[in-house]
C-alpha cells in the first residue's frame, strides 16, 4: 500500500509553519494517480496557508509498480554524495522486502523487479518516463555521456542535471533538458535522434566497459562517473 505521514514544515517565503502528508511508500500499482502526479511533477506539492507560496517537499520514499517491474528508493538529491551508503542501505531493504530474506511470494514478485536509487524528483520522474517509453535506462544514460561529448558548450556544475524529459515521435527523437536539480527549473533543451539510441543499443561491445560501471549498483545514474573512484566491482 501507499503509506502517508504527516510532517511539520517551515515555508520558504514567510516562515510560518506549514503541515503536510508526506509520503513514505508508493505502490504504483494500487494508486496508479500517484505515479501520474509524479509524471506531471506536482506529487508533493505544498501551499502555504498564510502567504500561498507553493513549494515542494523533497523525495524520500519507496516506489513499487509490481505491473512495470519497478522499484525505486528516491532520495532527496542533497543526498546525493552520499550514494555509495544508500545504495547498501537500499538493497538491504530491497533484500529484506523482495530480496533474498524476504518471504517466498515476495522474492516472487521481487524476482521482476529492476532496483534503483534517485536522488531529486526529476531523476524518480526520468526513471517512470523510461519505463513508459520502453527504454533501457543504462542506454539512456550511455546517450547523456555522449551528448556530453558531442555538444560545444556544456552548462555543467553541481546542482544541473541532464535529464529525458519526453519523445519527440514526429522527430523520430528524444528531448533532453538541462535543468536545476533545487529548483527544477528548465535551462536548456535538445532533441537528439532515437537513431542514437539504437546505435548504442546495437553496439553492446563497444559500451560494455561503461555498461558495466553504471550497472554496478543501484544508482544508475552517469553522475556517479563524475564522482571519485566509487564502488569497486564484485
Amino acid at each position: 500500500m501507499s503509506l502517508f505521514h504527516p510532517v511539520n514544515l517551515v515555508c520558504p517565503r514567510c516562515e510560518a509553519p506549514v503541515t503536510m502528508m508526506a509520503v513514505g511508500s508508493v505502490n504504483a500499482d494500487r494508486r496508479p494517480d500517484l505515479r501520474d502526479d509524479i509524471l506531471e511533477d506536482r506529487f508533493q506539492d505544498c501551499e502555504c496557508d498564510s502567504c500561498g507560496e507553493s513549494f515542494r517537499l523533497q523525495p524520500q520514499f519507496n516506489y513499487l509498480d509490481a505491473g512495470r517491474g519497478q522499484w525505486i528508493a528516491a532520495m532527496p538529491a542533497s543526498r546525493l554524495r552520499d550514494h555509495l551508503e544508500l545504495e547498501d542501505e537500499a538493497k538491504a531493504l530491497f533484500d529484506s522486502s523482495y530480496g533474498a530474506s524476504a518471504p517466498a511470494a515476495a522474492r516472487s514478485v521481487g524476482s521482476s523487479l529492476a532496483a534503483r536509487l534517485t536522488f531529486g524528483w526529476p531523476a524518480v520522474r526520468e526513471k517512470l518516463l523510461v519505463k513508459q517509453l520502453g527504454l533501457d535506462d543504462v542506454i539512456v544514460e550511455m546517450m547523456k555521456l555522449h551528448i556530453l561529448r558531442s555538444v560545444e558548450s556544456v552548462p555543467m556544475a553541481e546542482g544541473i542535471e541532464l535529464r529525458l524529459v519526453e519523445a519527440d515521435d514526429e522527430a523520430d527523437g528524444y528531448v533532453f533538458a538541462w535543468l536545476e536539480t533545487g529548483s527544477e527549473q528548465y535551462l536548456e533543451y535538445m532533441t537528439i535522434p532515437a537513431e542514437l539510441y539504437r546505435a548504442i543499443q546495437g553496439n553492446p561491445e563497444g559500451w560494455g566497459a561503461i555498461r558495466a560501471r553504471l550497472e554496478n549498483g543501484y544508482f544508475v545514474d552517469m553522475q556517479k562517473l563524475y564522482m571519485g573512484e566509487g564502488r569497486q566491482a564484485g
